[in-house]
């Protein structure tokens, strides 16, 4: 058997070990990560020669070219590299049609008031410092600097000797990477059985709609839309192609990046020219291949746009998919941020379209496959731009050819997708679970007594004049008031036990003060009188403050604020996106809380829209169960996240634009000075000591320790 080993060629060595490794992986499991060491060692032996090559490659082929030359393989590139940015925005517009139609919602997250962040591509892509540049492996900025180093060489006269010395310096870089190249096997199996030993696959059971619909696009662009694209229009055939492309494209799967296989595909490419016994002009299209490799790499290739699908996944995941009129706007700011790694594009996007910021984790966790395959289509993407352009500088690019296959991907690849959003429908078991779980949220805080009670009688006038904190002391309870539906903040969940983000903070409060606690619920109207009469010491549940109730009522420090926005239809929360889109539909029927009306949401609307007609409204509940005809309600983010989780077919939407906070505090009794400055000091211990921000984790944002420590 080892002689028959030793007789694999080198392509059948790197897939062999490939598979070994991955089943070692599986069969070791955790142990086997420990590996990760010498499949590190290996990467970094591949890029050892990368940059520099890059470097040297650029400038000697650029420099060895006239003005006329170089300004043709420019325009071969660009035209190349957009034509295959179109066929994936193309590809990426036909996901959609595979994704399940599901019932979702989710808790409120940042990037519901995230502005969106700007890109700057010059600091990708102006080096002021090349020296920094290459010591920070900035490759777009490298690789600006070789081309304008080497288009600058070609007015240089009396440069043959700089010319050679460049081109053995190549050579040497490309005998390196050959000679590290041969550690494939090692490497390859230390890297797969990293990898596969310290997959956790239960985490990415939720991810399984997106990498299902990622495969099917990976595999279309992979193996049929680019190689035919070469096969279809250049005078290289599918099955030449695949073998150029396979052992790059395995390389680079197992290392995990497209940047060290480069110089391989360089070499390989040029082989497959000498093949062919391109003699005229052969040089030249060698030239194109230097050039034409290190600088594609600078842009986003097919695989990094392909990763962009995931805003996509993203808007159909919590609810409130991209509507056609959102599609141009993902075409050209997925192009853009692609420039950036996934790390910056993906959260730029989440907030650009205003999809939860955190969602960002859940792609983390498919990446640790969704990457893999991402290089392996870059590897890919490398090898058709390497052909199609020595093929176009040599005369012999098909364009037609180039068109049939588009118009052949574009119909296979929406045809797979409906046909596997059809399979994925049947085929995976769902059910709506975001009511369920915010309703078996339970209390993270415990008192030694608690119950729910009706109103108490009134206390008498000494003991109302009395120390409240005696009074509470004395009865040994702690007496809180809640309004009804305050979601998260005070509510009663699927064991009819009152919880929410305010309860815990009281049941902290009752702890401290080695008092049980008593619930009260009643009407924000009648909580004034309820204090002032002794029957409750407190009235929590996500009061905003505002002038006219600090004046009626005695109230704490803010403990929490909330951002103001407008809960929506999920099929309207595109117009309701930014500020100019809320404008541009004409007269609008806005509803709001009577309470606030007067106080904070009148004035606010008329702030910022003329044309709104206000309508009053007593609950979110009114209005998310369709008793109140208005187009959209006015309510805090954060809480208005909440109810989207009870009513899945709505949205909460804070416009781009709109930067408007409430803050939150807590009702007490009026007179009682030293009652009111104990709770104020109580609160800020909690804020200090992170509590409030832990409440705020679980009852707002929906997550827990658990979570935390993923």
């Amino acid at each position: 058997m080892n002689l028959n080993i030793l007789k694999l060629s080198p392509f059948q060595r790197v897939i062999f070990s490939l598979v070994g490794g991955i089943v070692f992986g599986v069969l070791v499991g955790e142990p086997a990560g420990k590996l990760e060491v010498i499949g590190d060692a290996y990467i970094r032996l591949l890029q050892m020669t990368v940059l520099p090559y890059i470097l040297f490659s650029l400038i000697g082929g650029l420099g060895q070219l006239d003005m006329a030359m170089a300004r043709r393989i420019g325009i071969v590139g660009a035209g190349l590299i957009l034509f295959l940015w179109a066929t994936t925005m193309l590809t990426l517009l036909a996901m959609p049609f595979a994704f399940p139609d599901w019932e979702s919602a989710s808790f409120f997250s940042r990037g519901l008031i995230t502005q969106p962040a700007s890109f700057d591509p010059l600091e990708l892509y102006i080096p002021a410092n090349p020296f920094k540049v290459l010591a920070n492996t900035t490759v777009p900025a490298v690789v600006v600097f070789s081309i304008a180093m080497g288009i600058s060489l070609i007015a240089v006269p009396n440069k043959d000797m700089l010319l050679q010395a460049l081109q053995n310096v190549s050579d040497a870089l490309m005998k390196m990477a050959s000679f590290v190249a041969k550690l494939a096997p090692i490497g390859i199996f230390a890297l797969s059985a990293a990898a596969a030993g310290t997959l956790d696959l239960h985490s990415l059971a939720r991810l399984q709609v997106y990498l299902w619909v990622y495969a099917g696009a990976w595999l279309v662009l992979t193996f049929i839309t680019l190689p035919l694209f070469v096969a279809w229009a250049t005078p290289f055939s599918y099955r030449e192609v695949m073998r150029t492309a396979i052992p790059a494209m395995v390389t680079a799967f197992a290392a995990g990046t497209v940047l060290v296989v480069l110089p391989m595909i360089v070499e390989r490419c040029k082989v497959l020219l000498r093949r062919h016994r391109i003699k005229h002009k052969n040089s030249e299209a060698a030239t194109t291949i230097d050039v034409l490799v290190p600088t594609a790499y600078s842009f986003p290739s097919v695989g990094t746009l392909l990763g962009i699908g995931f805003i996509l996944f993203a808007g159909w995941f919590v609810g409130s998919p991209l509507d056609g009129a959102q599609y141009p706007g993902f075409v050209v700011t997925g192009a853009v941020s692609a420039f950036g790694t996934m790390a910056v594009a993906l959260p730029f996007m989440l907030d650009y379209f205003h999809l939860p910021s955190d969602l960002f984790q859940l792609y983390l966790l498919g990446s640790v496959m969704t990457a893999r395959f991402a290089t392996v289509l870059a590897a890919m993407h490398a090898v058709v731009i390497s052909l199609l352009g020595a093929s176009a500088m040599l005369g012999l690019l098909r364009k037609t050819g180039l068109l049939k296959v588009l118009g052949i991907s574009v119909i296979a690849m929406g045809l797979l997708m409906w046909g596997l959003g059809s399979a994925l429908t049947h085929l995976i078991p769902y059910e709506y679970a975001g009511y369920d779980s915010f309703v078996s949220m339970t209390a993270q805080e415990t008192v030694t007594v608690e119950r729910v009670i009706k109103l108490p009688e009134k206390l008498d006038d000494n003991m109302i004049a009395s120390p409240r904190l005696d009074v509470i002391e004395g009865r040994g309870s702690l007496r809180i008031g809640f309004p009804p539906d305050s979601l998260p903040f005070a509510f009663r969940n699927k064991q009819s036990n009152v919880v929410g983000f305010d309860i815990d903070l009281m049941r902290i409060l009752a702890s401290k003060l080695g008092v049980g606690l008593e619930l009260v619920q009643l009407e924000k109207d009648q909580a004034r009188a309820a204090l002032n009469e002794g029957r409750i010491d407190v009235f929590a549940g996500a009061l905003i403050v505002t002038t006219e109730r600090a004046r009626m009522w005695a109230v704490s420090d803010p403990y929490l604020y909330e951002h103001v926005g407008f809960l929506v239809p999920d099929y309207r929360r595109s117009g309701f996106s930014t500020l100019k889109r809320i404008r541009a539909q004409g007269p609008l029927r806005i509803g709001v809380l009577r309470a606030l009306h007067k106080s904070l949401y009148g004035p606010l609307i008329e702030s910022y829209f003329d044309e709104v007609e206000i309508v009053l409204v007593d609950s979110p509940r009114d209005y998310l169960k369709g008793t109140v005809d208005v187009d959209a309600m006015l309510y805090t983010a954060e809480s208005g996240s909440a109810w989207t989780l009870v009513f899945p077919y709505y949205s909460m939407v804070v416009p781009q634009g709109m930067s408007e906070m409430v803050a939150l505090s807590l009702v007490l009794p009026h007179q009682q000075t030293d009652f009111r400055n104990f709770i104020n000091l109580f609160l800020e211990v909690m804020v200090t000591k992170g509590m409030t921000d832990k409440l705020e984790q679980y009852w707002v944002y929906g997550r827990t320790e658990q979570d935390e420590q993923q």
